[in-house]
Parts: structure tokens; sequence; C-alpha cells
């Protein structure tokens, strides 16, 4: 009799991930959370409709609904991975992470600080948000993305300068999407940008490009403490 071929055991996720995922059970209800929450948010801007509702791109020039559609793109290919087990949605959507987790802490920080210095600056006296709105909007993506990569994710392979590059693309990306709404309609989405002139404009989006790179750096350095470092990297 032919001895028994052994098949090499196959893991099902990364030794540095800390539950499992995809799966039903954790991973899929914190998508789900997610989810429902982002839907929340997209309902807000149709049942309570501003000037920007009629405008040339919808709430999409505001960073935060890009970053919320993104953060909808990666917990959309989470839940789908949770529910099939696909290996690809699931790499997919960690690919998509890279881009969309640092872009919300981004998101959060810069609204923090300056929300902290004038409200206006971000958002017009006659657009104020409630309380729940504004955590749905401008906290609750942050903590759930970072909650999925650092629970449910392998970690990042992304090095600085690659961060840093995507980074300035996105920033300088959104700048020229700005500057096309502006053509169409005649303001800013956000009043900030009527207080800057152009050279302190190119100051901010420089700005935001790196601080959105140094919040990958961060995220890794609290993946790596929280569960370990993968010294076989792989960008």
């Amino acid at each position: 009799m032919p001895p028994k071929i052994m098949r090499p055991y196959v893991l099902k996720r990364h030794p540095l991930q800390r539950l499992a995922s995809p799966a039903l059970g954790f991973s899929s209800l914190l998508h789900f959370a997610g989810l429902s929450s982002f839907g929340a948010s997209y309902k807000y801007l149709i049942d309570y409709p501003t000037p920007i509702n009629e405008a040339y791109g919808w709430h999409f020039q505001y960073l935060t609904i890009l970053g919320l559609a993104l953060s909808t793109l990666t917990f959309t290919l989470a839940s789908l991975a949770d529910l099939t087990s696909s290996r690809p949605l699931f790499r997919l959507k960690n690919r998509v992470s890279v881009l969309a987790t640092p872009l919300e802490v981004l998101i959060s920080t810069l609204y923090g600080a300056l929300v902290s210095i004038d409200k206006e600056l971000v958002i017009p006296p006659e657009f104020q948000l409630g309380l729940l709105p504004d955590i749905s909007f401008h906290a609750v993506p942050a903590v759930v993305l970072t909650v999925d990569y650092l629970l449910c994710s392998p970690p990042w392979g992304i090095r600085f300068r690659e961060a840093l590059g995507v980074s300035t693309v996105f920033a300088f990306g959104y700048w020229f999407w700005v500057e096309l709404c502006y053509r169409h309609n005649g303001w800013y989405p956000y009043p900030i940008f009527d207080v800057l002139g152009t050279p302190w404009r190119v100051v901010l989006f420089c700005f935001s490009g790196l601080l959105m790179a140094g919040s990958t750096e961060v995220l890794k350095w609290v993946y790596a403490k929280l569960n370990g470092v993968d010294h076989v990297k792989k960008a």
C-alpha cells in the first residue's frame, strides 16, 4: 500500500492577525455595524438636503464624504468576504483599507483640530450638524476601520515613502477636484478654502498628505505593539 501523501497545512489567516476574518462572528458583526452607520450617514444627506445636494459634485465635494465612500467600499468587500469566505475579496479589502483607514484617521484629526479652533472653518453656520450625525460622519469611520485593521487584518507592508507618495497624489487630486467644483458652483465646500489664499492651500494639502502618511506609520506601529512584528514583509 503506497504511503499516504500528507498535504501541507495552509494557514487560514496571517499568523499576526488577531481574530478570524473573513469569518462569521466578530468580523461580520463589525462590518455589518460599520455599513449600517455608513448607510445612516448617506440617508441623512438625503433626508436633510442642503444646496450641496443640487451642486456640481454633490456631497462628494467634501473630503469627509469621499472618505465615507472609500470606507463603504472597504466594508462592503469585507462583508462579502465574510459571507463567502472569499480570500480574493479579503485581499482586495485589505488593499483598499491601506488608503481608506489612514484617510479616515486624517479626516477625524483635521476635523477635530479645526473644530477646536472654529467650527465654522469646516461647516457653515446654516449647515451645522447635530451630535449623532457629527459622530457618524467624523468619528465612526475612523474607529471601525482602525479596529478592522488592528484585529481582523494582516499587517500592512507599505513603506513610508510609498505611503507618502500615495497620500500626496490623493491630496492634490482632491485639490484639483475641489477647484473643478468651484468653477461650476462659484463657492468652496469648506469655508477654510475661502480664508486661505493659493499659497496657503498648497501648504495645507502638502501638510495633509504628510499627516496621512504619518497616520499610516502610526497605525502600523500600533499594530506591531498589539500583534507583533512580521519579519517577512511584502509590499
